[in-house]
């Protein structure tokens, strides 16, 4: 720690790494003494817009503050376990409590920061928790997932007013992931698959048959509600959770005839249910061992090449892109944001590519 000479009772620690300006950054502390002890507080780094100058005027008010016989202001500073206790109660309460966010945080998050103040993590301590996680050998998209979770445990504490300072998982950057699947289903395969699964599971063979020909993803499906369902029509409507723009999926006679299958019930009722009633959160193991049994995912050791329900919406895309459809209708159906999303199926369209091409071959010929 390091005193800034210009203003009483203002000092600063420079970063290793982190530089601002060209120049390593630096936090800003003030001292004073108040109730009889030494006071240290953290103001905040030059990166986030504070100067020495600032810090004086803070400390200045501050001892304004006791010299007057002014309440000193009470020091919001958290731990990240206190903050995650409430964080717990509140997903709760809103009725997103996810058993897969309390795994990270108990997992990755707690024994790193659980008794930390929030003061005491800036974005060097993040990376290092990211490099750590890495190195360990953890998947970017597991660590890209515990670090939105504490960015939003953080973020929880300011818009509650347990904490003010700015949140330093926003300076770090997320690891890049790479989802993007090539592997998909040949028709040969998917028969065999809804045969198999049909033998062990109804409820499960049928959400595989409607993914594998609409496109839904697992989430949607577990969602669909039978106001969702318009077989006079032939017309789904999907609450798409990704982009928050519903859709409109058209669905061929074979798909209608599963609905009609299932006696149609009360509009707000879901179509498909978990065991005690209520939305189904995962996709059954039964979906597991059946691709296992039949040896779907034999030898295969990139986890992007392994079928897993997911691969049901990308071979329905895969399909459509190989008959010719339109990239942008297959977005529409698959309720892209961005053609960009869509275009790694323009690959498998090669023969309407030369069939295109092959059409003005002629001008050069007359």
């Amino acid at each position: 720690m390091e005193k800034v000479l210009r203003f009483e009772g203002v000092y600063f620690r420079q970063a290793a790494r982190r530089r601002h300006e060209g120049r390593p950054d630096r936090c800003y502390y003030i001292y004073y003494r108040g109730g009889g002890s030494a006071r240290w507080e953290r103001i905040g780094w030059a990166s986030e817009g504070y100067t020495a100058q600032m810090a004086a005027q803070v400390r200045a008010e501050r001892i304004r503050a006791l010299r007057h016989g002014d309440a000193l202001p009470a020091r919001k500073d958290p731990t990240i376990g206190e903050v995650w206790t409430r964080y717990s109660d509140w997903m709760r309460t809103a009725k997103r409590y996810s058993d897969r966010d309390r795994a990270r945080y108990e997992t990755y998050i707690k024994p790193l920061f659980g008794r930390t103040h929030l003061s005491r993590i800036g974005p060097l301590e993040i990376e290092r928790m990211k490099s750590g996680l890495l190195e360990a050998g953890k998947a970017p998209a597991t660590v890209r997932h515990v670090l939105a979770l504490l960015r939003h445990i953080i973020n929880k504490a300011v818009e509650w007013d347990l904490w003010a300072g700015a949140n330093p998982v926003r300076r770090v950057s997320m690891p890049k992931v790479s989802n993007r699947r090539e592997r998909f289903l040949t028709p040969a395969e998917a028969r065999l698959l809804l045969e198999a699964l049909g033998e062990s599971s109804a409820k499960v063979r049928d959400m595989a048959f409607l993914s594998l020909r609409t496109g839904l993803r697992a989430g949607e499906i577990f969602s669909l509600r039978w106001s969702d369902v318009d077989l006079e029509h032939g017309l789904l409507h999907v609450a798409d959770p990704k982009s928050g723009r519903p859709r409109k999926v058209a669905l061929a006679e074979d798909v209608r005839s599963l609905f009609r299958a299932y006696a149609p019930g009360d509009p707000g009722e879901l179509v498909f249910q978990a065991r005690g009633g209520g939305r189904i959160e995962r996709i059954s193991a039964v979906y597991y061992r059946t691709v296992d049994r039949l040896g779907l995912n034999a030898g295969v050791t990139d986890r992007r090449q392994r079928v897993n329900f997911h691969t049901l919406r990308h071979t329905f895309a895969s399909w459509l892109a190989l008959e010719g459809v339109p990239i942008r209708t297959i977005q529409e159906l698959l309720g892209h944001r961005t053609l960009a999303m869509t275009e790694r199926y323009a690959h498998l369209t090669p023969d309407h590519q030369r069939s295109a091409v092959e059409r003005i071959a002629h001008l050069l010929l007359t």
